[in-house]
């Protein structure tokens, strides 16, 4: 270790911040007291060690002086002059013996353990979004939940316990030495704390608390369905412990690098099992959609990957895309040697080909448009340079996706591979061409020749890949016809709750009552919109600020990452990606990225601050710059010691309550969400297992009532459960779990399959009118309530109240007339029929059954076309 010197004038030592530390400590181990902390201020620091130009003295250099007061006479005025390499608040503690405070010495000593099992956790939940197709489906978010949440209590319970060790060992040294004023506890905390919110971007954590907060509103206040408040609560909750997660990892040394490898992991997953799956190496079910409609695709099949939807799998490759790309362009710009020129482009012509694959139009759309934001935003030394990686990779991409749509995306896997090889060999040896022509030297020869080549793989790339566009648009716009008409229904749902919204799955659950033709579509395919029903203008608000804030933070520390979070917020507008909680992750990931890179770059900056320390010798009546030992009583203000003594005891009990609170709250958050979690984990887990049994058997039972125990929110799990009940017993339960889905059709059906079963034709044809209302493209719907209708007048005619059959089926007769008629008009006008609502083959002859028992005389029973329920 250098020597270091120490005299009347300067102690210099340039070495980090553990052999700061030591310097410290032996310099102050002569000044041991028994007055409490002691603090120098330096928040400064922070700022780049100025103000307006200028330091707190005038002067222009980088060095700072504070006086601090020691109450030693004999202590002489030396300065200390030394790196700042380690300020996290600007604020440099010392203890009562002159030491660094414990939790400050283990932080720099196990920093490197603690970022790595962050690093470690935090990539684990990404993959696990990617494999998990994306985490659409609250069944696939049940285990990540508990991962993320278990991890979390267990680190903060750590936390505390360090902490209680901390003070244990406090406790120790100020028996030993000098005994510690309660002050000193109080400060030391509050500044424990403050260190925790002074964490770069943890207070982003609120965003996503602030939706998880409005969903579990919806549940408690009551929503169209109550099971889906309470799993949007449940995502937005994961949403927030994984931001809580990347932004600790962001402000630890080397977090930058393993946001980094994340990333890539993550990306790499997505695109290489994709192409493979295309190729026949790697068996992904459901990885390729396959169809007949010329309208959703020119090939017959579209690649789905991991997501198994095309157009959130093209949106999120389109991310990875554009990101490498920058990241190319960045290395291209300068004369590189060639095997990191290839690993820098090699992503590129799998990513890019596995974008024209997914034969997403809005993905295309938002993917060119954010690489044009990318090209406009660089310098114009920088233009030409992301050319030269996009030209090859996109030509080569291109062809390989004409050669692989022909085969309908399933090419033989020899020549498959020959091909994925092929391609991406002529990527990379025709960008390191390009490069090798650009950084010549020559006059104009090579400059031109590049970009001749660029304009012209350009040129080639555009006209395969807008071929499949151009074919799915001479086929028809149906689907972009049945979004519009989406878009208009939503928007008047909107209106009726535009503050507030509906509550979770809003869409999915009341869409079917207020479509105004029978498209198919669980989906608004709109982000906002799905935002706005699920949440009102709160929620629209929220989100905002939230993509506001972190789209101006990559825009101002990492720019390269700028087009990526493009990508996100403009296919979210046009597509239901948003529905995936990996695009938040990813955009999560994205916004904790930028700011590692930030506190990357001003750590490197504050490493070569010079900060001075001048101590002084104490005077009479000086004030501590503590704020709590302010009020600390003194002998030449006696006269104040109870009023001190009050704000001293009213500061630290609100501390106390404060630090207490915070503590339960975070114990609460984490905690409920386990247990929620884990009830509706077992819930899914006895559901499956009572499918897996043939119907009506003891043992199918049993796993549906375990079900409905862990969790009774679900209608699904009570329809099944209702079925294999006695009918009193399953019509309460029914009724019951009308308060929790109140717009549910299928609830609706069975209350009106049992009221006709017990011979309650008028309760039945109500139940009957709220199902049709709820879902009217619905033609099997229509044509069991038709079923049930007879069978209830025919009961009550059995039993001989004839008035009472004649009016049950009157009104049947009547859901017939509106049946035939919608069927009619969808039958007779221009609008898409995506959900082939026709009139039912039995439904004529349950009409006329129904007409004749509404006649005044006895009809004859024709049970030939009632035997047998639709």
């Amino acid at each position: 270790m250098k020597n270091r010197t120490m005299h009347k004038g300067v102690v210099r030592y340039r070495r980090g911040y553990a052999a700061n530390e030591e310097m410290m400590e032996q310099a102050f181990e002569r000044s041991h007291h028994a007055n409490g902390t002691e603090y120098v201020d330096n928040r400064d620091l922070c700022n780049g060690g100025k103000r307006d130009g200028r330091d707190s003295k005038g002067s222009r250099d980088s060095a700072y002086h504070r006086e601090n007061t020691y109450n030693k006479d004999d202590m002489k005025d030396d300065m200390y002059e030394k790196d700042d390499t380690y300020q996290s608040n600007g604020v440099i503690q010392i203890d009562g013996s002159g030491r660094f405070p414990w939790i400050l010495r283990s932080e720099h000593y196990s920093g490197s353990g603690g970022t790595v099992g962050l690093g470690i956790l935090s990539i684990i939940l990404l993959l696990a979004g990617c494999l998990s197709r994306g985490l659409y489906y609250s069944a696939d978010l049940y285990p990540v939940i508990l991962i993320a949440a278990g991890s979390i209590l267990i680190m903060f319970l750590l936390f505390l316990v360090g902490i209680r060790l901390e003070k244990e060992q406090e406790q120790e040294q100020g028996r030993k030495q000098v005994p510690l004023s309660p002050v000193h506890w109080l400060g030391n905390n509050e500044r424990m704390v403050w260190r925790m919110i002074r964490i770069p971007g943890i207070l982003r954590v609120l965003w996503p608390l602030g939706m998880m907060t409005c969903f579990g509103v919806h549940a408690w206040a009551g929503s169209v369905s109550k099971q889906g408040s309470m799993d949007e609560m449940l995502r937005w909750s994961l949403l927030a412990m994984f931001t809580l997660l990347t932004a600790i990892l962001a402000a630890r040394t080397n977090g930058a690098r393993w946001l980094a490898c994340g990333w890539q992991m993550a990306g790499g997953l997505l695109v290489l099992s994709g192409i493979f799956a295309v190729c026949g190496i790697l068996p992904l079910p459901f990885g390729v959609m396959r169809t007949a409609d010329p309208e959703i695709s020119s090939a017959g099949a579209r690649l789905g990957g991991l997501l198994q939807y095309p157009n959130a799998y093209g949106a999120v490759v389109g991310m990875y895309a554009l990101e490498r790309l920058t990241a190319a362009a960045r290395v291209i710009a300068r004369p590189v040697p060639a095997g990191r020129l290839i690993a820098a482009v090699l992503p590129l012509m799998p990513a890019q080909a596995a974008l024209l694959l997914s034969e997403s139009r809005g993905a295309w759309l938002a993917t060119g448009c954010a690489a044009v934001a990318a090209f406009a935003l660089q310098r114009r030394g920088a233009r030409l340079p992301l050319l030269l990686a996009m030209a090859a990779p996109l030509a080569c991409a291109a062809w390989l996706y004409r050669q692989l749509a022909a085969a309908q995306l399933a090419p033989a896997p020899v020549p498959g591979l020959l091909a994925l090889a092929g391609a991406w060999a002529a990527a990379l040896l025709g960008t390191l061409l390009l490069c090798r022509l650009w950084h010549s030297g020559a006059a104009k020869a090579p400059r031109a020749a590049a970009l001749t080549a660029i304009v012209l793989a350009g040129a080639a790339a555009a006209l395969m890949a807008v071929a499949s566009t151009a074919d799915r648009l001479a086929a028809g716009v149906g689907t972009g016809v049945s979004r519009l008409q989406m878009w208009r229904d939503a928007l008047q749902l909107w209106t009726e709750a535009t503050w507030l919204g509906h509550g979770g799955d809003t869409w999915r659950n009341i869409f079917r009552a207020i479509q105004s033709s029978p498209y198919v579509g669980g989906e608004v395919h709109n982000g906002l919109l799905d935002l706005a029903l699920d949440t009102g203008m709160i929620g629209i608000v929220l989100v905002a600020g939230w993509f506001l804030l972190t789209l101006r933070s990559i825009f101002h520390f990492a720019p390269q990452l700028f087009p990526s979070v493009l990508v996100f917020g403009l296919h979210g507008a046009m597509d239901f990606d948003w529905s995936f909680t990996l695009f938040w992750m990813l955009f999560i990931w994205l916004g904790a990225w930028a700011v590692a890179l930030k506190t990357e770059t001003e750590g490197g900056h504050r490493s070569d601050v010079t900060v001075k320390y001048t101590p002084v010798r104490s005077k009479s009546g000086s004030k501590s710059r503590s704020l709590f030992l302010r009020y600390l009583p003194t002998q030449s203000h006696s006269s104040a010691v109870p009023l001190r003594s009050f704000f001293h005891i009213l500061q630290r009990v609100t501390a106390r309550l404060i630090r207490g609170s915070t503590v339960m709250i975070i114990l609460f958050w984490i905690g409920g969400t386990v247990w929620l979690t884990s009830r509706y984990a077992v819930a899914e887990v006895q559901y499956r297992q009572a499918m897996s049994e043939p119907d009506g058997t003891p043992a199918q039972k049993v796993h549906l009532m375990a079900a409905l125990q862990s969790n009774p929110n679900r209608p699904d799990i009570v329809i099944s459960l209702a079925r294999s009940l006695p009918g009193r017993e399953a019509e309460s339960l029914l009724l019951n779990s009308l308060s929790h889905s109140p717009m549910h059709p299928q609830i609706y059906i069975e209350l009106g399959r049992l009221a006709a079963q017990f011979g309650e034709g008028q309760q039945a044809g109500e139940y009957f009118e709220q199902a049709i209302a709820l879902n009217r493209y619905d033609g099997i719907g229509q044509s069991t309530a038709l079923y049930w209708m007879e069978q209830a007048a025919r009961r009550e005619w059995k039993a001989g109240f004839t008035d009472r059959a004649q009016q049950t089926a009157a009104a049947g007769v009547q859901m017939y007339e509106r049946y035939q008629l919608l069927a009619e008009e969808v039958e007779a006008g221009n609008v898409r029929n995506d959900r082939r609502f026709v009139l039912e083959e039995h439904a004529p002859g349950y009409g006329e059954n129904l007409r004749r028992l509404a006649s005044a005389f006895s009809p004859p029973f024709t049970s030939e076309l009632t035997k047998r329920s639709p």
